[in-house]
């Protein structure tokens, strides 16, 4: 096991990753992160270079400093061999701590689990289906001007529109408490810290309603994957969401990250919404500590 710090080093493995795309979204993101800053305070373990079988993106010690929160010490992982990703999630990371962990590859769970068990610890696992949009600069431009609102259950082939009663705009630190409480994994003060930095530091969109409050909004997240995804329940059924897939998927392709986004396997309107992209279903876990 050997951690990756050398910046040219860094900027190669970026390229091969970019290589294998979809497959390696996840650590490709966060590798393009942290070349561009390191915002999330990540680092890159790897079983061997320059040829290698496994990648994990892990926190950094003194980043991962509360054992129990599981939004900060976040890991993902890519491999080519599974007993090298075996190696590196028995050594690499804190099991005594919470944390979650993502991947794309199949067996990444098991392997997880098994480990898990030896030392006494829960796993507590999330699927989801990822997208993944090749040019997304080929997507149709938004228009101004009344929405077009399809049948239930239908998708919708023209052009988003922009709803003239709402206002394009990006996060901001004042929205946060509203985030935090309507986030499936929110409403707790471990959140709340998570999500401002998310508003902070990281590609966000958002629509106004006339009094400067959002009614929907979508942010990436450390790995460079569109999550943070609501419309509040009054305002649903405008294509709100159909808006800002497009300006945050064109928002990241512009700053030079592949367009890609999460949506839960039982959310299906948004797969609906989504269908045309459906790349490959990622999975997600977090680990409760013995």
């Amino acid at each position: 096991m050997l951690i990756l710090s050398c910046s040219s080093k860094l900027r190669l493995l970026q390229g091969t990753l970019q290589r294998s795309l979809p497959e390696t979204l996840l650590v490709h993101g966060a590798v393009m992160n942290i070349n561009r800053g390191n915002l999330a305070g990540h680092e890159v373990l790897m079983d061997s270079w320059p040829e290698f079988k496994a990648v994990l993106i892990r926190p950094h010690r003194e980043v991962a400093s509360d054992d129990s929160d599981f939004y900060t010490n976040t890991y993902a992982v890519h491999y080519r061999d599974l007993g090298a990703c075996r190696a590196l999630l028995g050594s690499a990371i804190n099991w005594d701590q919470a944390f979650c962990i993502h991947g794309l590859r199949d067996g990444l769970y098991e392997a997880s689990r098994d480990i898990a068990e030896t030392k006494g610890a829960k796993l507590d696992v999330y699927r989801y289906f990822i997208y993944f949009h090749p040019d997304p600069s080929s997507m149709p431009e938004i228009r101004s001007g009344p929405v077009d609102i399809p049948c239930a259950g239908a998708r919708s082939e023209l052009p988003p529109r922009l709803d003239p009663a709402v206002k394009l705009s990006s996060l901001d630190v004042s929205h946060v408490d509203l985030l935090n409480e309507t986030w499936r994994f929110g409403g707790n003060e471990r959140s709340r810290k998570y999500v401002v930095n998310v508003i902070r530091h990281l590609p966000s969109a958002c629509l106004l309603d006339a009094t400067g409050r959002p009614v929907s909004w979508m942010a990436s997240d450390e790995f460079g994957a569109l999550r943070h995804a609501y419309t509040l329940p009054q305002h649903r059924g405008r294509g709100y969401n159909t808006v800002l897939s497009n300006v945050m998927a064109k928002r990241l392709h512009s700053l030079g990250y592949p367009s890609c986004g999460f949506v839960a396997v039982d959310n299906f309107h948004m797969q609906r919404l989504q269908a045309p992209i459906l790349s490959n279903v990622t999975q997600q876990w977090t680990e409760h500590p013995p």
